[in-house]
């Protein structure tokens, strides 16, 4: 009779944990869990594996290895299911190391590791950006017997969308049908999607073709994403025709899809269209998010009707609708063009007291420089160049030559900027910023404006630390590549 009891009580103890832990009570379901053994019971594989879950759910993970740990000490083997519970965790938080580990021991313990093993490796090597040992992973797994699955290869696809490297997880679909798998509407979604982000139209357009030809039906995802790159490639009849078929189809248009409409025809000039848009999203009960306030707020300015912008932006501050970037700098160069540049400084300090969640990007401090150097204001001019620094943003050409253009025309005498644009190079390297350093010597020499010895000393020195000598590289690349 001793051991249905147990059982009984066994059984009791796992499916309290188990509900405690899907309420986030896990503290509860630890102390209900320490119980166990005080019941003349020992807890089992289910009952460990529960409480790690738990653990992992709410990030602390730590605690679940060292239950991983104590689960051996008290005699208990692992199972696969309290491996792949860790090694899921681990990979998501993007701990390789330790997550390789585990699969080590998995294997000591006569465990072999299943697609949920292999698709949590894959899906933590892809969110690192390791791309090529995920594929070489794939290619583990296959030599393994385990068969990759459609989680397996959508995982690896997005993994290069997420890269920009959508062209490449083409041929990762190719390799998938090879197998006999079939791309779902996610995959295609996800590369489409990629495509048209990186404006390889066309090849979408392809994709598109392909994924209708077999049978495999479109979603809102994969309708928004091709009316998005039409809308870029100026093609605004194709993209309203796509939106008239995706509801034809029963497809809803979603904000990303108005959105994208919004600005191809602010784009093209037509800024009434992109308000019957507008107007058409409030119409179809489609809420207007922080994005499509911010298109409108930047068309409207940039098509001289300030005034209308300003009352969207007191909409959206009366609506509570979460402010970005792109709306405060376009009110910012509303506030400049309209010969306000006191509102539009109030507005740059508003953001600057808003912390990491919305601060200013270059294009925000470039409207500010070009307004004061309008002005002839140069010394408040580079008070906002000393805190575009202090705050982490590097100029670009463009601050450059508002800055070289003031100085050719606004000083007595004329100055070339060739000094100015020389201590802008050393202020960066003493912050250790060598790549926008670099950006600046490009300039320089474009304009044959040469640095000084001392200042090319100072950045080779910089670039040749150990630590900077691959980024540099690497940035070369990049610029020879485009």
């Amino acid at each position: 009779m001793g051991r249905p009891i147990c059982l009984r009580k066994l059984w009791t103890c796992f499916t309290e944990c188990g509900a405690m832990c899907r309420l986030g009570l896990v503290d509860k379901a630890i102390e209900v869990f320490r119980e166990i053994p005080l019941r003349n019971c020992a807890p089992d594989n289910y009952t460990y594996s529960t409480l790690m879950h738990g653990l992992c759910k709410e990030e602390r993970i730590d605690e679940a290895v060292s239950l991983l740990d104590e689960m051996q000490v008290e005699g208990t083997f692992p199972n696969l299911v309290a491996f792949n519970v860790l090694i899921s965790a681990l990979c998501k938080k993007g701990d390789l190391g330790r997550a390789a580990k585990l699969v080590d021991n998995m294997f000591l313990k006569g465990c072999v590791p299943n697609e949920v093993t292999y698709n949590a490796l894959v899906h933590g090597l892809c969110l690192k950006g390791k791309l090529e040992k995920a594929v070489s992973l794939l290619n583990q797994m296959v030599s393994n017997k385990c068969v990759p699955n459609d989680v397996t290869f959508g995982t690896l696809i997005n993994g290069f969308v997420m890269q920009g490297r959508a062209s490449d997880g083409t041929r990762v679909l190719v390799s998938l049908e090879a197998r006999g798998h079939r791309g779902n509407e996610y995959v295609y979604s996800s590369l489409i999607s990629g495509l048209c982000k990186e404006g390889k139209f066309n090849q979408a357009m392809e994709l598109w073709k392909e994924m209708v030809g077999k049978g495999c039906g479109p979603n809102t995802i994969v309708y928004s994403a091709l009316i998005d790159g039409l809308c870029r490639e100026g093609k605004l009849d194709e993209a309203r025709g796509f939106l008239s078929e995706m509801k034809n189809k029963g497809y809803l248009p979603n904000s990303f899809t108005y959105s994208s409409l919004m600005r191809g025809y602010f784009e093209a000039g037509d800024s009434h269209k992109a308000i019957l848009v507008w107007k058409e999203m409030a119409n179809n009960n489609c809420i207007h998010n922080e994005v499509c306030y911010s298109i409108l707020i930047n068309g409207l300015c940039k098509d001289g009707k300030f005034m209308e912008a300003l009352m969207v932006w007191k909409q959206m501050l009366s609506r509570g609708i979460k402010l970005d970037v792109v709306a405060y700098s376009s009110m910012i160069h509303g506030f400049c063009n309209a010969n306000l540049v006191e509102q539009g400084l109030k507005l740059f300090n508003q953001m600057l007291c808003q912390g990491p969640v919305v601060q200013p990007d270059v294009i925000t401090y470039n409207i500010l420089l070009n307004a004061f150097c309008i002005q002839k204001s140069i010394f408040r001019a580079i008070d906002i160049l000393n805190i575009m620094l202090d705050q982490g943003c590097d100029p670009d050409f463009i601050t450059c030559d508002i800055f070289l253009k003031t100085l050719r025309e606004n000083m007595n005498p004329p100055q070339d900027g060739r000094e100015f644009l020389d201590e802008l190079v050393v202020r960066l390297v003493k912050r250790q910023r060598t790549i926008g350093a670099s950006k600046i010597i490009e300039v320089m020499m474009h304009k044959f404006l040469l640095p000084k010895a001392s200042t090319w000393a100072m950045v080779v020195q910089q670039v040749c630390k150990p630590k900077n000598v691959r980024k540099a590289i690497s940035e070369c690349w990049s610029r020879l590549s485009c």
